[in-house]
């Protein structure tokens, strides 16, 4: 098996890629398939987030390129930067990765918060494309939420919000 165990500049040129989701690029320890069928693991030290084209070096000398999968996301397309705010105000008070961009909220797919930003009046579209979320959402690994329903930890919402 191919061991990667180093990130290396994005410029050095890659003889092999691998596809992952953003499920698998925030794992520091996994085998994974290259595009080319070939077997490898994937050995990082702990809290490692792998990005779309980031590069990635085996014990041999193997340069693999890592590509960001589609997957199926919601995307908010709004250029009134209140409205904005407002969206990723209440979706990461839901501990949600979200990848925000220049007029552009994205979070992986999930009705229930498909829902709420549309009861603020903006529309929501389920589209199959690469995910890059802002790197806060997963630094230390813990907490995260796969959709509305977990957090990772409790919150008491009957009187002030506080983390500690």
């Amino acid at each position: 098996m191919i061991k990667l165990t180093e990130k290396i500049d994005a410029a050095t040129p890659a003889a092999a890629s691998v596809t992952l989701p953003l499920d698998l690029r925030i794992k520091t320890r996994q085998r994974v398939t290259l595009d080319s069928g070939e077997d490898a693991g994937i050995f990082l030290e702990k809290g490692a987030i792998l990005r779309g084209g980031e590069k990635l070096k085996s014990e041999e000398g193997l340069v693999v390129e890592i590509i960001a999968a589609d997957e199926t996301v919601s995307s908010v397309y709004v250029e009134d930067g209140l409205a904005l705010a407002k969206a990723a105000y209440h979706l990461g008070n839901r501990h949600i990765p979200l990848q925000i961009e220049a007029g552009l909220l994205r979070y992986q797919h999930d009705h229930v918060l498909d829902d709420m930003i549309q009861g603020f009046g903006l529309s929501v579209t389920v589209e199959s494309v690469p995910f890059e979320p802002e790197g806060g959402a997963y630094k230390s690994g813990a907490g995260h939420s796969h959709g509305a329903h977990s957090h990772g930890h409790s919150h008491d919402h009957h009187g002030g919000h506080s983390h500690g």
